[in-house]
């Protein structure tokens, strides 16, 4: 039950019910729009809000599921009814064209058993009586005409028809021709008046030909002339177009007379199309405000996560501007929230915004929240928002609050949902305060839900230390003297009265004097509130640096992970590559030795050639040693003398090399690249300027590897981008990639058209070290996404 009546215009409903309208087919759809209610059956509300989850499911997966237009078939079954009566070909047509959505729509549904089994109970049992169009069929073309052999007799009258026509057609052009040949004719051609073709004769000579004068132009100066030998062959048509006619209307009502037992069936499929619309509607509406569907409870209570209001939502989306997400939650612990703080600072918004959110979820339309939100059922939902004030029932402002707060008083219960915008208001505040704390306190005994905004320190104080009541507040930040949207629960808020007036210009002598005026408790509690704001505004900016932070460092923890992957995987490449080298080296060696030894065997030890021979052996084997001595890193030679400040040294068994920055006695304080550090004099030696360059460059290229890979992160960004450069920024990514080593890198290209999506997937087949690509997971942005896998 809602209270007061225009409850629903007040939370804004009727603006979401407008919205949904526009989004039907037809006009049923539209009267089922038009007669939603809220509902408080659990089974009902959660049926309602699956159908339009899985329909959305459809919409955005692009199902080939064809609904274009339909007509309302309850007026054409109503009319056939009635004996005697019959439907045009227009409106049999429009039938045809209904049944074949009604058709199309069962088939698809079938072909998907079980995959959505909330609509497939919107025509459970209902069967496919394919009669109808096959009778249709029978007597109408493809454009909705009656066919010329819908019956004997009218395939006999209309070819009659043509035969008379051309007839016609023929004597009149010969009889056009001798006129003309005569010069009786006026400028112009043929003509048709009244429906009769006449020749268009000046005035001086229309005796001289016979026949029946239609009409005559303006100046009198030209007659339009039906010949007398055409005039009976016309009159033979005219007749044979009666006889069509009627034979039509014969046709159309023995097709009415075979489809009329047929009428409960067609209504059914008329209950079938509405709600089909109607559920369409509401898919879309989802769509358009990003609306999921929440967790159902039977309870009455309400955690939403991460909810917007969807009329803000649709405004800021046009401005191309975001909604700050509202979280909050109503339970048998926590029943009801007092939110406080600034004027414009988002305290209405907040509490229309659950009452909104609660209201559609009870008419069954799915909400713009987290899918981890918690929705209950409320019996009651009763809301005071705005002045009723009324000169023809003598209500005051004041007066009319009381009304409702009385009404509130005296149905609430723990199944009521209460929503009251600045409780309170409207009369003295000394007396105001203590009234609406009072109704608090009674609401609060009777455990009723509800969303209450205010500025009243009386109410802030009673909800501080009243079980049940919990103060919220809009956060405000004191530097930029500008609210910030958020709702935090737990702390009372400042008004900023002083502030805000302070921030418009307000004159300082005024600002003075209310200060004077209000009291030092009530400044002392404004300022503690202000300071709690402050406070609280450093924790949330300290929470979202430490999130931040978190993330950053998660992401370091993958990348690590990752590069150690990578380098472990080069480990084992590099070792296999060595193990092969070196056998080879072995092979020919043993190769050279047996060689080697085969020829002195021939020669019959020969001591020239022996020796010959030996030595060639001993040459190729040196010349294998020089290859891999050169292949190691040659130490840097130490150089004599004291270490001094400036002076290049390197760690003692190490390559790492640094310049000394000061000495004190035993310890050298050492830049080693970006770091600074401080070593004992014995772990070091001097080396000159040459060798400490040498060392730099081999280890600044080993690190720019290094870094080059600790540096990339393997997820490219493309949306907004224009194909074509988001092509040549996806070529030099790849490039990279490879180079790099990576296996997989992630494309964010978003959803849209679908055109940017088509483009990069068109040139990743044609890149070679592509192995395969594939969709993210529907969760995490689905077909908007995509992992490409590297060779």
């Amino acid at each position: 039950m809602l209270y007061p009546e225009n409850c629903l215009e007040r939370l804004g409903f009727n603006e979401i019910r407008a919205l949904i309208y526009k989004n039907c087919l037809s006009p049923m759809g539209q009267q089922l729009v038009s007669k939603m209610q809220v509902m408080t059956k659990y089974d009902q509300i959660n049926k309602f809000l699956r159908q339009t989850r899985e329909f959305k499911s459809i919409l955005e997966n692009q199902e080939p599921l064809q609904i274009s237009s339909f007509f309302d078939i309850r007026s054409l079954a109503d009319k056939i009814r009635v004996e005697g009566t019959y439907l045009s070909e227009e409106e049999l047509f429009q039938m045809y064209t209904s049944l074949q959505t009604v058709f199309s729509v069962i088939r698809f549904f079938d072909e998907r058993k079980e995959v959505y089994p909330n609509l497939e109970a919107l025509f459970e049992h209902l069967p496919i009586e394919k009669n109808i169009l096959r009778k249709i069929e029978t007597v109408l073309d493809a454009k909705g005409k009656i066919k010329p052999n819908a019956s004997a007799v009218l395939f006999q009258i209309i070819t009659d028809l043509a035969k008379g026509e051309q007839e016609v057609r023929k004597k009149m052009d010969s009889i056009y021709k001798q006129a003309l040949g005569n010069n009786w004719v006026a400028d112009g051609s043929l003509t048709v008046r009244d429906g009769r073709i006449c020749i268009p004769l000046l005035a001086e000579n229309k005796r001289k030909l016979k026949g029946f004068i239609h009409d005559e132009s303006a100046s009198g100066q030209t007659v339009y002339m039906e010949p007398e030998e055409v005039f009976t062959l016309n009159n033979k048509l005219r007749d044979l177009e009666f006889d069509k006619r009627r034979e039509i209307i014969k046709i159309l009502i023995a097709l009415t007379n075979e489809l009329r037992p047929y009428t409960p069936l067609l209504l059914s499929y008329h209950g079938f199309l509405t709600k089909l619309d109607f559920v369409r509607a509401k898919a879309l509406f989802a769509i358009e405000i990003e609306a999921d569907m929440p967790v159902l409870v039977k309870e009455a209570r309400t955690k939403l996560v991460n909810a917007r209001h969807p009329l803000l939502f649709l405004s800021f989306a046009a401005d191309q501007k975001t909604v700050v997400p509202l979280n909050v939650q109503i339970h048998e612990n926590l029943r009801i929230v007092l939110v406080s703080g600034p004027n414009a600072g988002g305290k209405s918004v907040c509490m229309k915004t659950v009452g909104l959110l609660q209201i559609m979820l009870q008419s069954g339309l799915l909400i713009p929240v987290h899918e981890s939100s918690e929705v209950g059922i409320f019996d009651q939902i009763f809301a005071d928002i705005g002045d009723d004030q009324s000169i023809e029932s003598d209500l005051s402002t004041y007066s009319a609050h009381l009304t409702k707060m009385r009404y509130f008083v005296a149905h609430a219960t723990p199944k009521s949902l209460v929503l009251i915008d600045e409780f309170g208001t409207g009369t003295d505040p000394q007396f105001g305060g203590p009234m609406a704390e009072a109704v608090l306190e009674v609401l609060n005994n009777k455990k009723v839900r509800g969303v209450i905004t205010t500025h009243y320190s009386n109410l802030k104080l009673f909800a501080g230390s009243t079980p049940g009541l919990e103060n919220a507040s809009m956060l405000f930040d004191n530097d930029k003297m500008k609210p910030l949207y958020i709702l935090e629960v737990g702390k009372p808020g400042s008004s900023y009265a002083f502030e805000i007036a302070q921030n418009i210009g307000l004159q300082p002598e005024v600002l003075k004097l209310a200060r004077e005026k209000t009291g030092s408790n009530q400044n002392r509690v404004d300022t503690l509130l202000v300071d709690l704001e402050r406070e609280k505004k450093q924790i949330y900016d300290t929470k979202i640096q430490l999130s931040t932070q978190q993330n950053k460092v998660k992401n370091l923890v993958a990348e690590n992970e990752k590069l150690k992957l990578f380098l472990e995987e080069n480990k084992k490449s590099l070792m296999k590559e060595a193990k092969m080298e070196a056998q080879a080296i072995i092979k020919n060696a043993n190769k050279l030795v047996e060689n080697t030894i085969a020829e002195i065997k021939e020669k019959q030890a020969d001591k020239v050639v022996t020796k010959q021979l030996r030595q060639n052996l001993e040459k190729v084997l040196v010349q294998n040693q020089v290859k891999e001595e050169k292949k190691e890193v040659l130490p840097a030679q130490k150089l004599d003398g004291p270490i001094e400040v400036g002076d290049w040294v390197q760690l003692n068994n190490s390559e790492t090399t640094g310049q000394v920055l000061e000495i004190n006695r035993d310890n050298l304080v050492v830049a080693l690249g970006d770091l600074r550090s401080v070593i004992k004099k014995n772990r070091a030696h001097k080396i000159s300027n040459t060798q400490a360059r040498k060392a730099i460059q081999a280890n600044s290229y080993s690190g720019s590897i290094s870094e080059a890979i600790s540096s990339f992160n393997a997820e490219l960004d493309l949306r907004g981008m224009r194909g074509e450069n988001a092509l040549q920024e996806v070529e030099k990514y790849l490039d990279r990639s490879v180079m790099l080593g990576f296996p997989f890198i992630k494309l964010i290209h978003g959803k849209g058209d679908g055109i940017l999506r088509k483009l990069i997937r068109e040139y990743l087949k044609k890149y070679s070290q592509v192995t395969r690509v594939e969709d993210e997971h529907a969760d995490r942005g689905g077909d908007g996404i995509t992992y490409v896998y590297l060779k």
